[in-house]
């Protein structure tokens, strides 16, 4: 693999339909998007300067693996996330294949629900936060008694709206089934805890827990939900290794902890407010957090990257 890291495309052949935090996402045509995941990365909110090798082509494959896993029980939109598949799609991308591949996923267009589907098999985060203040999340009652990293006896649905900015807001099942309607609310939760429950089987059999995670559908050309955007990666869930869980303290995890954890020791120092602009990060941080993102793909997928990637 080359070490080339990409937070910012060179200008494709496509109409540039949104810029996320992570993600360009491009108009194929009338049914289909690119969607192509850079290296960027973002923590506290605010995206960093300096880009994580390897990133995007993780979030991207780690998605697609999944998906091929699931995909006998979920609908979804992926068309192919191989780029030799990509540019015979799409002949006017054939020059930019170096640059795309790894990281570009040719997807189908749907109409997307306003909202994240957030399931937790375990208390963790905000949610935990939430709970040592209230013993709620987003309002409504958990159980009594309940330790930092516990496990949920059946897995909790906690939906939140989407923020272009900022922390999505968890809202309640009976405001997304408001927002929504409750027939399609009923089944953004009955997929959410379907996807949950396959994937965290799949990963405890690997040695990680799965302790939460949040999902995006939408709607597709012939009105079906549709499974959308990435998949059980690290940027959307929290992996933490079963061989050294323990609940009732905070868990190592997967992701991006190393740029975490230095960023939180700039804001304590007094270096860094945490807003924009974010501190360079040292090369050492920068490396170690796409070591976690590496880790990660090989241990869920069984595969090294490289091997995906074919250089």
């Amino acid at each position: 693999m080359t070490a080339a890291a990409i937070a910012t495309l060179e200008p494709l052949p496509l109409r540039h339909v949104r810029r996320g935090k992570v993600r360009e996402v491009y108009e194929v045509d009338a049914d289909r998007l690119l969607i192509v995941a850079t290296d960027r990365v973002s923590a506290f909110d605010v995206v960093m300067n300096e880009p994580v090798p390897y990133k995007g082509a993780v979030l991207t494959q780690m998605t697609a693996w999944w998906l091929r896993e699931i995909e006998r029980e979920v609908r979804h939109h992926m068309v192919s996330a191989d780029m030799d598949f990509i540019a015979r799609e799409v002949p006017s991308l054939a020059d930019h294949r170096e640059e795309l591949a790894g990281r570009a996923m040719l997807c189908t267009r749907t109409e997307v629900f306003p909202v994240e589907c957030v399931v937790r098999g375990y208390i963790s985060g905000s949610a935990w936060k939430e709970y040592r203040t209230s013993g709620t999340l987003a309002g409504e009652r958990l159980p009594v008694g309940l330790e930092e990293a516990s496990r949920f006896e059946t897995p909790v649905f906690s939906p939140a709206t989407k923020a272009e900015a900022g922390h999505d807001q968890n809202i309640t099942r009976t405001q997304m089934a408001e927002l929504l309607g409750v027939p399609v609310a009923r089944e953004l939760e009955r997929l959410s805890l379907h996807v949950y429950t396959l994937g965290r089987d799949i990963a405890r059999r690997r040695g990680i827990i799965i302790a939460d995670t949040k999902f995006e559908f939408g709607s597709d050309r012939d009105g079906e939900t549709t499974l959308i955007d990435e998949v059980m990666t690290p940027d959307s869930s929290r992996f933490w290794p079963a061989d050294t869980y323990k609940p009732g303290r905070t868990q190592p995890s997967f992701d991006k902890q190393p740029l975490r954890d230095y960023l939180d020791g700039e804001r304590n120092a007094g270096r860094w407010n945490g807003e924009h602009p974010p501190p360079q990060l040292p090369r050492e941080v920068v490396d170690a957090t796409s070591a976690r993102y590496l880790d990660a793909f090989r241990r869920i997928t069984g595969h090294p990257l490289s091997e995906i990637l074919k250089t």
